[in-house]
């Protein structure tokens, strides 16, 4: 899809030339004979970029820039004028104005102009798109995704959170299993009331059992009193128990009896008591292998599994790496107090090809290794974990000898689509040029199959 340009200039031919110059160049142009005129044409809303006269009868190149500028901040405006001074120029740039020619223009450089302006452009518009998509997500709390995946997690948890019923969360270990747990809490009528959170795996059976129910003074050795257990605890809110497939037969008996029952005792007393806790349990197992194996109950397991969420690995949604790198950039940044304005593009490809066995926590480790590490405003590929570097060699791209510039880009970039499974936004992340960049490209050189 080519960028489309409105040229302002109340002189005939000088805008004709413009116009006629441009679309040479590829661009797609519309044309105003003043500053009026532009303003209405401007505000229909497809406009990439902007080239005005300085003067002007009505509305003046300077009056215009200000006008886009406080209506869609981000629109390149280069200013054109007869009376170049240094005072015009410093006023126009001070206002906004992406670059200040006098005329008459070499249209060479003004082609070269317009297309830095347009891919800085892309890079503002790929970056308000990030902020808003993670603005969005702010209810899921620090849950970062736009991909399929993450799409069904999101829906899912909006769909299940505002019932009673018991949610099983699946996943490996890393993958953001507990803040989903989060989500479904903050989300649900429950919201206020106790959030108790119990990982079952760092608990002996003993320690569980009275960690769950609770005990009496007396109870076993040690229990000088009385002791309140998560059930008790978590009253009309939400218990979440954490790694579920390492507990015991014994206490899977009483989870059991708690989720049909809503009634427990504590362990050494005979006093029923009753609750009403709403159970999110998560594990990194699979559970029916563990049925088949006769070490997890199949009736607590259908208990427990009313819902599931099972929330995909890392290298199954790499799609989501851009959120990512952005949000995790910007909280260790906050952190370290540094300035890095983004990830080379090496770097960017080692991220992208490694699989992430611990998901979205070593990822986020990653990048605050990776941000302290870092030298100047970007991250390179030396300051990454060795991990990261090291653990396969990155495939390589062969280019011929003898091979022209504008060739060389094609095999750069089909190449790497092939790669990336033809999936543009990932080939156009790793090669730092925006989507509509290499969607152009595709369609100049005919790769209609891409």
């Amino acid at each position: 899809m080519k960028s489309k340009l409105l040229v302002v200039d109340d002189e005939k031919n000088i805008r004709e030339g413009l116009a006629d110059s441009l679309k040479m160049d590829g661009f797609e142009v519309v044309t105003a004979a003043g500053g009026d005129e532009a303003w209405n044409r401007f505000q229909k809303g497809d406009i990439d970029l902007v080239i005005t006269d300085l003067r002007m009868p009505d509305i003046s190149g300077e009056e215009l820039l200000k006008l886009i500028e406080a209506e869609t901040p981000g629109v390149p405006v280069i200013i054109l004028t007869g009376h170049g001074t240094v005072e015009t120029a410093v006023e126009a740039m001070r206002a906004g104005a992406w670059d200040f020619l006098t005329k008459p223009v070499n249209l060479d450089h003004l082609a070269q102009i317009v297309r830095r302006a347009l891919s800085n452009r892309e890079l503002f518009l790929k970056h308000r798109r990030l902020e808003e998509e993670l603005e969005q997500q702010k209810q899921f709390r620090t849950m970062i995704g736009s991909s399929a995946p993450m799409r069904r997690v999101f829906d899912t948890i909006s769909r299940a959170a505002p019932t009673k019923a018991s949610i099983l969360i699946t996943g490996e270990s890393g993958v953001g299993k507990e803040l989903v747990a989060d989500a479904i809490h903050e989300l649900s009528p429950r919201k206020g009331k106790p959030f108790i959170k119990v990982h079952c795996a760092a608990l002996s059976e003993n320690l569980l059992e009275s960690e769950l129910f609770g005990h009496e003074k007396g109870a076993f050795t040690g229990a000088v009193a009385r002791k309140r257990g998560r059930f008790e605890l978590a009253n009309e809110g939400t218990l979440f128990l954490d790694e579920i497939g390492e507990i015991e037969q014994n206490i899977q008996i009483k989870l059991l009896r708690v989720l049909q029952e809503k009634a427990f005792e504590r362990v050494g007393g005979e006093e029923t008591i009753e609750t009403d806790v709403r159970l999110v349990a998560a594990t990194n197992k699979d559970l029916k292998e563990e049925i088949a194996k006769g070490v997890f109950r199949e009736d607590l397991y259908f208990r427990l599994n009313v819902v599931n969420i099972h929330v995909p690995p890392l290298r199954e949604r790499k799609e989501d790496l851009p959120l990512l790198f952005a949000a995790f950039l910007k909280e260790f940044c906050k952190d370290n107090e540094k300035s890095i304005e983004g990830i080379e593009p090496k770097a960017r490809s080692r991220l992208f090809s490694y699989d992430w066995p611990g998901n979205v926590r070593e990822l986020r480790n990653c990048i605050e290794s990776a941000v302290v590490m870092a030298r100047g405003n970007y991250i390179t590929e030396d300051d990454l974990p060795p991990n990261i570097t090291l653990k396969n060699e990155e495939p390589s791209i062969r280019i011929p000898l003898g091979v022209t510039m504008d060739e060389s880009e094609r095999i750069i970039i089909r190449s790497t689509l092939k790669a990336y499974k033809d999936n543009k936004s990932k080939a156009a992340e790793v090669l730092g040029i925006g989507r509509k960049t290499l969607h152009r490209k595709l369609i100049e050189w005919g790769d209609v199959d891409f």
